[in-house]
């Protein structure tokens, strides 16, 4: 069963941009299951930023409908329940930080809501498990890593216990180490979860460990797949400005070559079988 569905969505920034031209979407129309991961690829100027604030009604659509677990989000009285259900995590965690303590943080939004302070000390504790950083509860934000700022930020999105995650360029700013303390916190919410997860994100090794893939170019989707077969289509991808797994760049050169090599290994391992299958092959 869809949890986000969009109808034919078209997004302008201002009266101006109205003509089809100058849409940032235009005529979008997906479904994302419940506890599927996706991944939104594109290039800068595609639309999947865009994409993004409309699963969480921080946009509304200029024409089309997207629907958040049958929320219809252009209805003014369903926005803050739209927003329950599908939590947003930006691009930079300092903007989404908001106390000076790191409980205090994932508080913020629960004592919002006005719920019972044993609630919110559940919440709180459930969250900070959740992203691995129950022990430095009492630390103060500004002293933590990247990646660990950002775990925070998703901390204090989960406290508001939502059914769908977003996460716009999550790891833009962070360093390896905080990209993969990140993306290790996200999958493990997902499979363990079951929570739906919709990952913006310009790394081609992030995305390839996403259930599906959705590749935007001016406004549109145009692919939509596994990140396997996504990533197998390399002119395709290429032609959007987009790079491939550095696995499959590697295979896909030594195609190039004359080797008889598969192009759809995502992993250094997969990678690391294919090659030492073919130069077996190449000594028989």
């Amino acid at each position: 069963m869809a949890i986000i569905e969009t109808d034919k969505v078209q997004y302008a920034y201002s009266k101006e941009d109205k003509q089809a031209e100058k849409l940032a979407l235009r005529g979008v129309t997906a479904a994302i299951e419940k506890g599927e991961f996706v991944a939104v690829l594109g290039h800068n100027g595609s639309g999947k930023s865009t994409f993004a604030k409309l699963l969480n009604a921080i946009l509304l659509p200029t024409d089309g409908v997207v629907w958040v677990d049958g929320l219809d989000t252009r209805r003014e009285e369903l926005i803050f329940e739209v927003r329950e259900t599908a939590g947003m995590v930006f691009q930079n965690p300092d903007n989404q930080i908001v106390a000076t303590v790191v409980e205090e943080d994932v508080a913020f939004a629960p004592e919002n809501l006005g719920l019972p302070q044993a609630e919110i000390r559940k919440r709180v504790d459930e969250s900070l498990d959740a992203v691995g950083m129950r022990e430095f509860a009492r630390h103060a934000p500004h002293l933590l890593s990247g990646g660990q700022k950002q775990r925070i930020a998703i901390a204090g999105v989960l406290a508001m216990r939502p059914k769908v995650l977003v996460l716009d360029e999550p790891t833009a700013m962070l360093d390896p180490k905080g990209r993969a303390e990140v993306m290790k916190t996200v999958k493990r919410l997902n499979r363990e979860t079951g929570m739906t997860v919709i990952l913006i994100t310009h790394h081609m090794d992030e995305a390839a460990e996403a259930d599906r893939v959705l590749v935007m170019d001016h406004g549109r989707i145009i692919m939509d797949g596994t990140p396997r077969d996504i990533f197998s289509r390399v002119d395709e991808v290429r032609a959007v400005s987009l790079t491939v797994p550095q696995t499959v760049d590697l295979l896909y050169r030594l195609r190039g070559t004359g080797a008889d090599v598969p192009i759809d290994a995502l992993t250094v391992d997969e990678c690391a079988d294919a090659l030492i299958q073919y130069l077996e092959g190449q000594r028989s």
